[in-house]
């Protein structure tokens, strides 16, 4: 089978995407009947990390081990990465010893240029651009909770960052619409989002009428990793647009609440929201675990018959 890899969330087709959803769904439903399935046996992961992580590091790590596999983990201030070593180079010796490399990292490029000399498939678990695990998962819930995801609103409020990047390449593959509201100076970019139309997302000055009407609000932290010296800037700067009880209000009655997590209560979204009735969020964490395993496997082993 050709080397597919997973960089952003269009590289993969609606089909295949819906194939994954549904082979998420299937391994959920034998996880929790605590069914035994190792199609990974004698297949590793290599875990590399330049960027701090919970969710990531043990959503894979417990996945490939479930999937009766092996994971390794890689800091890449712990390895030759770490002190110089060419991308490149690390990517041809790493793809030699491994069946399955994810990256958390920084620049995009990274992860491309990896990619590039990889023998083996390379799965993004973050970058500054994307974070197409992660939307998996979301709507993944999605699907989960309320069916379709198609023709539906998704509320974005706050900084267009990475997970909202992913958000709008889903909305073109799915076919969903995304209200994006974000404070003046943090709007949305288009090519740096990696999008080939503008069809699927709308822009508001007011969170409120953002969130109006939306079947899906959700957000993230005001200041994501490599931010962290504008974050006094960014507080006063976001400070209107915290998800409440209020905006939720305005959302339609049956709206669900997601969160990428780890959440600032107070700041982003209030107590009241993501411990709320709307709220989500911890299917949506647990999803990461699915997801990702159904995306290991299809990445190795291609399409199972079911």
């Amino acid at each position: 089978m050709p080397i597919k890899h997973f960089l952003q969330f269009k590289d993969f087709t609606r089909d295949e995407l819906d194939y994954l959803f549904a082979r998420t769904r299937w391994i959920k439903t034998e996880f929790k009947a605590y069914r035994r399935y190792w199609p990974l046996a004698d297949r590793t992961l290599v875990m590399i990390f330049e960027k701090a992580s919970t969710r990531t590091r043990l959503s894979f790590e417990a996945g490939m081990q479930q999937l009766g596999g092996a994971a390794i983990y890689l800091n890449t201030r712990d390895s030759q990465l770490g002190r110089g070593e060419p991308v490149e180079d690390a990517a041809e010796v790493i793809s030699r010893m491994s069946d399955v490399v994810m990256i958390r990292t920084f620049e995009q490029d990274i992860i491309e240029r990896f990619a590039g000399h990889s023998r083996v498939p390379v799965i993004n678990g973050l970058t500054n651009e994307y974070h197409p695990c992660q939307i998996l998962a979301d709507i993944y819930t999605y699907i989960e909770q309320r069916g379709s995801i198609q023709g539906k609103t998704v509320a974005w409020i706050g900084d267009s960052n990475n997970v909202c990047n992913t958000w709008l390449q889903a909305a073109e593959v799915f076919d969903f619409n995304v209200h994006v509201s974000t404070p003046p100076g943090y709007e949305v970019e288009p090519e740096r989002a990696g999008l080939y139309g503008t069809g699927h997302y709308e822009e508001f000055a007011d969170p409120m009428q953002a969130a109006r009407d939306a079947d899906l609000v959700t957000t993230d932290v005001w200041t994501s990793m490599g931010f962290e010296a504008e974050n006094e800037e960014r507080k006063r700067d976001f400070a209107d647009w915290q998800v409440d009880e209020d905006m939720m209000a305005v959302a339609k009655p049956d709206s669900l609440f997601m969160h990428c997590l780890p959440a600032h209560r107070g700041e982003e979204v209030s107590a009241g929201v993501i411990d709320g009735p709307h709220s989500v969020v911890w299917d949506e964490a647990e999803n990461r675990l699915h997801a990702q395993k159904a995306l290991l496997e299809y990445l190795l082993l291609g399409r199972i018959e079911a």
